[in-house]
């Protein structure tokens, strides 16, 4: 750097020099060390022509200067006079100035007394060397005359250190001066313009001045240039290379300005040779030459050393932007090496699993593929320096350490990359190893559940099962764990606590499977050695013991006896020898049920490893993503790519991903992994967190908005980028759909559990949250049908849960409706797809649509809906096992509804049902507590004495809130006036006003609108007399009831019946009853019995079923109404509950 400066000092001390000769000689060329005027400043006094220097010479070579006849001369001031003189005395060369002058002074048409005064001044004031005066006198004769009177008697006034020599003619002149020397008006053939003369001395003093203003203006912007301060940054260097090079343009301009002036005056002075080759140029004219092409000399001269010293400069310049440019890129060259190198540091995972190490090894290779750009740089840039120095770069002693440093930190990573390359090598050949012995392991364990025990038991089947034994340990020798010393001695180097317990329990592992299938042999080897034991022949009997007609009973007795022994001993023989075989085959039993529970675990292991997998990839592919293309949606250096159409799209496009990723990858995976020694009790982890799935089905519902988007903005540039930096040979739209792949396969890996642990402790945890996890699966999927209804004007939250949904066949038999909308509604049903909500019931058409993915999907276009407080059912309809009716204030509206298939009418009906049932065990509640706020029920009438033959605590506090229940038969129901029904002339139920307004389901903190109902004291027999509500519990559908006409066995149900026949109290029951009495069948109980009160005795038991229907007969609960006959007052459940005809009110009624 030192040395570079030097010569930039140097360079510029030899371009002042040089430049500063320059002016120098500029100055001596035009004389003006000597005569500092110039033509221009003379130039109106060198217009009047009284002296000019015209270019002859003598004959030794004096310069000539002529004064032509000029009248006014004497009115010449001096100093202009002086001027003049010493302008055209300083024109000619020093040698011919040196050798003196000639003066032709012409006074030819002048006075003596003029040309004796012009002479005295002009000898008195000539600044340079005379060598000779001529005068050319006056031509008249009188002036002539006495000129040379004059002269003669003056010669004293005449006598100078020159000759003064008077001339009466031209001719005269000749003789001194050759003709060829003097201007025509003397008599001579010297071409000479006096105009001329003067524009080409103007032109040459002021290409000289140029010539010296440039040399000038070059010498000060060389210092300038040298005395500017290098810029530490690239962008101000490359701007001041940028300025310098601006301004030496600008000054080369001008040299080329100054060289073409210069030719051009050149070219005018050689004009006359250019015009007649011939033509011989006088001194003056040669002189005049000689000076422009030396000053065009200089002015080439200043040129060169502008070029030399610029030349210099610039590459300084140059090489300091090289620099530059070096160190910045060095500096960002070493931040992304430092970069990748904390990353590597960082990279100190060896994995856990087989799987994971390949993982690790191609997220090692591709990161090393992306961080090859870094390294490559540095490695460009380091052989960038290594140029520099080469071409002798003035900054060597900055640039080397850089490039060494550069080539270090290469190094460093590459070879920290090949360490973490062979560790990961180490550790894949590793888990290999484990992976290959588990494998066989579980090759054994399948290999020992799957050889069937009872084949087993015979010598041939025995002896297979050896020999497939003997043939699988064979493989032992390439596929299990040999030393477990050897081991720990080849991998140290990755071997950490946890790896190395994992090598433990696999070798642990190993050794307990070698150890079953060495039981396993020597229980094979006992059945395959065990020898069928021959039967011991028996002697017959003796001819001489021949059977005698009549034998002595003693003789009977000893045989028998006997042979009594010989049997039992045979007997206890057979005994042992099968007890003996009996507890060989109780211990291969008891051997394969433990390998079968071995098995059992394994594949536990296997479905838990699937899922801890899976989970751990899920979690990486949502990082992935929420990185990769969502942060980047938001980055400023990324926002060109991204078209106006996606611009502030990003949660329609993602959804609540981030939600999903924050809880697997914070909460539900490290929960998972508390599980990995316990499979069988992983369903807790899922019941735990149950609540938390239900964000999948906000993802699910964004869906298809989601969807639509990509498919207007897949061809964005924004999404390749991303791609292309992700490595990902999948589309966006496929990482998209991960989350709706998860929540599906969960099912999947929790069925494959619950099959391999029926037996466990968390078998019921795992059938739980299957259960769940299907449930949500439905509400999902309930979900996308559900946002999916268009033309609903109100709020679809405030109808409640969705319970059901599906599609249906559905016939209308309306009483109000057109007489052949009746006709037809029988014959045509509308297709139809109901959505069952805890308050209301929907009827929309489906309507499919056309496109792609979710676009595919069916809207639905909202038709009507019944508020589930005006709702009955029927459940079977006569002549179609998947109809059932749904009917709406009091049978007004019915709609026949045709499932797909009885299951699914099944499900529909027992879901509806429980919405009835909970609606009526709602308005009871509300019941009980208004008649429990206002205090106003009578007390209890004390029970009988005769407790229940089967009650338990469970029946007895259930009989204790049936007495309590303000709506049951035993409580006090209100008798106060009920709504009226609608009046004449007011909106009906299913008038278009009360329709419109159906689906409004209006909140109330009194279950399904129960207000206004006061509670006074009755007696026990105005309650029987007006008959109250019938349990909740009612079985029997009364619709169907009529349609079938009574056939088919009795089917009991809670509520009031007459006795029509006695039951004596001697019964196993203890129950006492009379024909004709009022009993009432309160509730259903275990085993078949049923709790029932004899109201004329208030006596209550247990009574079998069968009892209990002898005991009634076919009466009729007085409660039970059809619905054709309960008018205004039907029940809303026709297989629930049903309303008095006392009482006449609807659910539809007390909602208002």
């Amino acid at each position: 750097m030192r040395f570079w400066l030097r010569n930039e000092e140097m360079a510029l001390e030899e371009m002042v020099q040089r430049l500063n000769a320059v002016s120098k000689h500029t100055d001596e060329i035009m004389h003006q060390d000597i005569v500092p005027l110039c033509a221009a400043d003379i130039k109106d006094q060198l217009k009047k022509r009284f002296a000019y220097l015209s270019g002859g010479r003598g004959q030794d070579g004096c310069p000539v200067i002529t004064f032509p006849d000029y009248p006014a001369f004497s009115d010449i001031p001096d100093k202009e006079f002086q001027n003049v003189m010493t302008y055209l005395t300083g024109i000619p060369s020093l040698q011919d100035a040196g050798i003196g002058f000639i003066l032709v002074i012409d006074r030819r048409q002048d006075k003596w007394t003029s040309v004796k005064a012009s002479v005295l001044r002009i000898a008195a004031s000539f600044p340079a060397n005379l060598q000779l005066i001529l005068v050319l006198r006056p031509t008249g004769f009188f002036q002539r005359t006495l000129s040379d009177i004059a002269f003669k008697f003056n010669r004293d006034d005449f006598k100078m250190k020159v000759p003064i020599i008077m001339l009466s003619s031209v001719p005269e002149l000749h003789g001194y001066i050759d003709k060829s020397q003097l201007t025509e008006d003397l008599g001579g053939t010297l071409d000479y313009c006096h105009t001329r003369w003067l524009c080409h001395r103007t032109a040459i003093e002021s290409f000289a001045l140029m010539v010296k203003q440039t040399a000038q203006m070059l010498q000060s912007f060389g210092t300038e240039l040298a005395e500017t301060e290098l810029p530490n940054d690239v962008p101000s260097t490359s701007s001041v290379l940028s300025a310098h090079t601006e301004k030496k343009g600008k000054m080369k301009e001008d040299l080329k300005l100054a060289l073409k002036e210069g030719h051009t005056l050149l070219e005018s002075i050689r004009e006359p040779l250019v015009r007649n080759p011939e033509h011989s140029l006088n001194q003056d004219q040669l002189d005049n030459q000689t000076t422009v092409q030396r000053l065009l000399a200089q002015l080439n001269e200043t040129e060169a050393a502008f070029d030399d010293f610029w030349a210099k400069h610039q590459q300084k310049l140059e090489q300091c932007l090289q620099l530059r440019h070096f160190e910045q890129n060095f500096r960002e060259v070493k931040a992304a090496l430092d970069a990748v190198s904390q990353k590597i540091s960082a990279f100190t995972d060896i994995g856990n699993s087989l799987a994971h190490v390949e993982h690790l090894l191609k997220d090692l290779a591709s990161f090393e593929e992306k961080s090859s750009v870094s390294v490559e740089r540095a490695r460009a840039l380091s052989l960038e320096g290594n140029q520099l120095i080469e071409n002798k770069h003035y900054a060597v002693d900055s640039i080397h350490p850089k490039c060494n440093e550069l080539q270090h930190l290469c190094d460093q990573f590459v070879a920290e990359i090949g360490k973490r390359r062979n560790l990961l090598n180490k550790s894949l050949e590793l888990h290999g190893l484990l992976e290959t012995s588990m494998k066989w392991c579980d090759e054994g364990i399948y290999l020992l559940a799957s050889q069937p025990v009872d084949k087993c038991q015979s010598q041939d089947g025995a002896e297979a099962a050896l020999q497939e034994i003997e043939r699988f340990l064979e493989t032992g020798a390439e596929n299990k764990i040999q030393e477990l010393s050897k081991i720990y001695k080849d991998y140290e180097s990755i071997l950490n606590q946890d790896l190395m317990e994992h090598v433990q329990k696999v070798f642990q592992k190993q050794e307990s499977m070698e150890e079953m299938f060495h039981r396993r042999q020597v229980s094979l080897k006992k059945l395959a050695a065990k020898q069928t034991r021959p039967v011991q022949p028996v002697a017959p009997r003796p001819e001489a013991f021949t059977k005698s007609p009549c034998p002595s009973p003693g003789i009977r007795r000893g045989s028998e006896n006997s042979s009594s022994s010989e049997g039992n001993a045979l007997r206890r023989g057979n005994y042992r020898r099968a007890k003996s075989e009996m507890n060989e085959n109780q211990q291969v039993r008891s051997g394969s049920t433990g390998d079968e529970e071995e098995s059992l675990a394994i594949l536990r292991r296997h479905v838990m490893n699937e899922l801890l997998e899976t989970e751990r990839v899920y979690v990486e592919e949502l990082l992935c993503v929420l990185e990769g293309y969502a942060a980047e949606m938001d980055n400023p250096l990324m926002t060109h790519l991204i078209s106006s159409s996606l611009q502030n799209k990003k949660d329609i496009l993602f959804g609540n991903m981030e939600e999903i990723y924050h809880f697997h990858n914070r909460i539900f995976l490290r929960e998972l992994e508390n599980y990995i020694d316990c499979p069988e009790l992983v369903g807790r982890c899922f019941l735990e967190r149950m609540e938390e799935f239900q964000i999948y089905e906000k993802y699910c519902q964004n869906k298809p908005r989601s969807e639509s988007l990509w498919r207007q903005c897949s061809d964005c540039p924004f999404f390749q980028e991303c791609q292309k930096k992700l490595d990902h040979k999948l589309s966006l739209d496929s990482y998209l759909l991960k989350p709706v792949q998860r929540i599906t396969k969960y099912q999947l890996l929790l069925k494959e559990m619950l099959k391999y642990s029926k037996n466990c402790e968390g078998a019921e945890d795992l059938q739980e949250a299957l259960s769940s996890i299907l449930g949500i699966l439905k509400a999902v999927n309930d979900s996308m049908h559900l946002i999916a209804i268009t033309g609903y004007d109100g709020n679809l939250n405030d109808l409640g849960k969705l319970l059901m949904q599906g599609s249906f066949s559905v016939w209308t038999d309306h009483k109000k409706g057109h007489t052949k909308v009746k006709d037809l509604a029988r014959f045509k049903p509308m297709q139809r797809h109901l959505f069952l909500h805890e308050k209301a019931v929907l009827f929309c058409k489906k309507r499919e649509e056309n496109g792609e993915g979710y676009e595919k999907a069916p809207s639905y276009s909202y038709k009507q809906s019944l508020n589930m407080t005006a709702v009955g059912i029927t459940e079977n309809v006569k002549g179609d096992a998947k109809k059932f009716e749904i009917w709406y204030n009091a049978r007004e509206e019915v709609y026949i509804i045709q499932a797909p298939t009885p299951e699914i009418k099944a499900a529909w009906v027992n879901e509806i049902r429980k919405v009835l049932t909970s609606q009526l065990q709602a308005c009871r509640e509300a019941s009980q507590h208004r008649a429990l706020e206002q205090s106003q029920s009578l007390p209890l009438p004390a029970s009988s004495n005769t407790s229940p033959s089967k009650g338990n605590t469970r029946n007895s506090k259930k009989l204790e809130e049936r007495k309590t229940d303000p709506l049951s038969l035993e409580g006090y129901v209100s008798s106060t006036s009920l709504p009226k029904p609608p009046e004449k002339g007011k909106a009906s139920p299913t008038s278009p006003d009360k329709k419109a307004k159906r689906h409004e389901v209006k909140s109330d903190p009194t279950p399904f609108g129960l207000r206004g109902w006061s509670k006074t004291s009755h007696s026990l027999e105005a309650s029987e007399d007006n008959d109250g509500w019938s349990s909740a519990e009612e079985l029997i559908n009364s619709s169907d009831a009529e349609e079938e006409g009574g056939a088919g066995p009795k089917k009991l149900a809670p509520g009031k019946y007459t006795a029509v026949a006695d039951h004596e109290k001697g019964s196993p029951d203890g129950f006492a009853v009379k024909s004709g009495d009022m009993v009432e069948v309160i509730h259903e109980g275990d085993e078949g019995l049923w709790y029932v009160r004899n109201l004329a005795t208030s006596q209550e038991a247990w009574v079998p079923a069968r009892s209990l229907s002898t005991l009634i007969g076919k009466s009729r609960s007085a409660q039970c109404l059809s619905s054709s006959e309960s008018g205004s007052g039907s029940a809303l459940l026709s297989n629930s509950s049903s309303c008095s005809e006392s009482c006449n009110v609807t659910f539809s009624d007390l909602k208002g």
